[in-house]
C-alpha cells in the first residue's frame, strides 16, 4: 500500500485525470476514426483521393491550430484553452452523427483537428509544468500507453458498432468527451495548478516565431516528424482501404492489427522507454524510423495475416521509440516560459498527417498496395537526414532524464 501511494505520488492529481481521461477519450475515438474511410467508401462510395483529402483535412487544421492553442495557453493559462478544446470536439462528434453529405464530415473533420491541436499541445505542456523534470519521460510515456490502452479497446468495439449501428458511434464518442471535460473542470477547480495555469507570458506571437525560427533543434524535428507522420498516416487512411479490398473480412482483419498494435505499445512501451533512456533521444528516433519503414513496406506484400502481423509489429516498436520521444526532446529543447508554444510548433509535423492520405490514396489508385506502401517506405526513411542533422543540433541542450521503471 506504501508503494502504491508513493507511485501515485510521484505526479500531481491534474495528471492522473489527464492520463485517465486519456484512455477514456481516446478510446471512444478509437472506436470511430479508425473507420471513417470505411464508412465513407461505404456508405457514400467516393474516391480514394476524395476519402483521403477526409481524412486529411483533419491534421492540416492541427497543423496551424496547434501552434495557436499552444501560445495562448502560455498568455493565458492551460486551463481555458483545454476546456474549451475539449467541449468543442463533444460538439464534433455529434455533427459526425448528423452529418450526411461528404461536405459536411470535412468541415467536422476540419474542426476535429482543430480542436485536437488546441488541447494536445497544452496538455503535455501542463503535464511538464507540474511534473518533475526527472519524471518527465515517465509521464510521457505513461501517456502514450494511455492512448493505446483506449486504442486496444476502440478498434473492436468499433468493429461490433460497424456492424450494429456505425453512427451510434459517433453519438457515443461524443458523450465520453463531454464527460471528460465536466470531470476536467471539476478537479481544475479542486486542486490548484502550480505554475503557468494562470498563463502570464508577456511575449506575442511574432516574439514566439522569431525564437523558434533561430531553433535548429525544433526545426529539423518538424521536418523529420513530417515525414514519419506522412508513413504514420496510412495505417488509418490507405491501409483499411487496401485489406478490405484483398482480404476476406478486411475490416476484422484491420480490427485486430490496430488491437495488436495498442496491447504492443501497453506492453512494451515501459521497458522499451527504459532501454532507450541510454541513448540520445533523437538516435532513439532514427532506430524508430528504421523500423516504421520496414513495416511498411510489408504491408505492401501483405494478403495473408502473417505479413500483415509481422508489419504491424515493425511499426508498433518504431512508434514506440518514436512518439514518445519526440515529446521529450520538445520539453528538452523549449525554454520554460515558451513551453505551450513549443508544443504547438511541434503540431507542424501534422502537415505529413494531411498530405499523407492524398498522396497514399493517389498512389493506392493509380497502383495499388505494390507501389503505395514502397513508395511511402522510401519517404519515411528519409526522416533519417533530419533527425541526424536534429541530433548534433540538440546534443548541447540534452539532459539525462533518470528514468526508471
Amino acid at each position: 500500500m506504501r508503494k502504491l501511494k508513493q507511485s501515485l505520488g510521484i505526479f500531481h492529481p491534474i495528471v492522473w485525470v489527464l492520463l485517465s481521461g486519456t484512455i477514456l477519450a481516446r478510446g471512444s475515438a478509437f472506436m470511430t476514426l479508425p473507420f471513417l474511410a470505411v464508412y465513407l467508401s461505404k456508405t457514400m462510395d467516393l474516391h480514394p483521393i476524395m476519402i483521403g483529402i477526409t481524412i486529411g483535412i483533419s491534421p492540416l487544421t492541427g497543423t496551424l491550430g496547434g501552434f495557436i492553442g499552444g501560445h495562448l495557453s502560455d498568455r493565458f493559462g492551460r486551463k481555458p484553452v483545454m476546456l474549451l478544446a475539449l467541449g468543442a470536439t463533444s460538439l464534433v462528434y455529434f455533427g459526425f452523427f448528423l452529418a450526411e453529405t461528404p461536405s459536411a464530415f470535412i468541415l467536422l473533420n476540419a474542426l476535429n483537428g482543430l480542436c485536437t491541436a488546441f488541447f494536445e499541445p497544452t496538455s503535455q505542456a501542463l503535464i511538464s509544468d507540474v511534473t518533475e523534470k526527472k519524471n518527465r519521460m515517465k509521464a510521457f510515456s505513461l501517456r502514450y500507453t494511455a492512448i493505446n490502452i483506449g486504442a486496444s479497446v476502440g478498434p473492436l468495439a468499433g468493429a461490433y458498432m460497424a456492424v450494429v449501428s456505425a453512427k451510434s458511434a459517433f453519438l457515443i464518442t461524443g458523450l465520453i468527451y463531454l464527460a471528460y471535460s465536466v470531470v476536467l473542470l471539476l478537479m481544475m477547480k479542486k486542486y490548484s495548478v502550480p505554475g503557468r495555469d494562470e498563463g502570464s507570458n508577456p511575449m506575442s506571437l511574432k516574439g514566439s516565431l522569431k525564437i523558434m525560427a533561430m531553433d535548429k533543434g525544433l526545426r529539423f524535428l518538424i521536418l523529420g516528424s513530417i515525414l514519419i507522420n506522412l508513413g504514420y498516416s496510412q495505417i488509418e487512411s490507405t491501409l483499411p482501404q487496401h485489406l478490405t479490398k484483398t482480404m476476406e473480412e478486411g475490416v476484422f482483419v484491420f480490427s485486430v492489427l490496430l488491437s495488436i498494435n495498442a496491447i504492443m505499445v501497453v506492453l512494451l512501451q515501459m521497458p522499451l522507454s527504459a532501454y532507450s533512456e541510454k541513448f540520445k533521444t533523437m538516435q532513439v528516433m532514427m532506430a524508430g524510423a528504421i523500423l516504421l519503414s520496414a513495416g511498411l513496406l510489408c504491408f505492401g506484400f501483405a494478403k495473408g495475416w502473417i505479413i500483415a502481423i509481422i508489419a504491424v509489429l515493425l511499426v508498433t516498436v518504431g512508434e514506440i521509440l518514436i512518439f514518445p520521444s519526440s515529446s521529450m526532446l520538445v520539453d528538452q529543447i523549449a525554454p520554460e516560459e515558451l513551453r505551450g508554444t513549443y508544443f504547438g510548433a511541434s503540431q507542424f509535423r501534422k502537415i505529413g498527417q494531411f498530405a499523407g492520405p492524398i498522396a497514399g490514396g493517389f498512389l493506392l489508385g493509380e497502383g495499388g498496395a505494390l507501389l503505395l506502401f514502397p513508395v511511402i517506405a522510401g519517404i519515411t526513411v528519409c526522416s533519417l537526414f533530419f533527425f541526424s542533422r536534429g541530433n548534433k543540433a540538440v546534443s548541447k541542450v540534452e539532459q539525462p532524464t533518470n528514468f526508471s521503471v
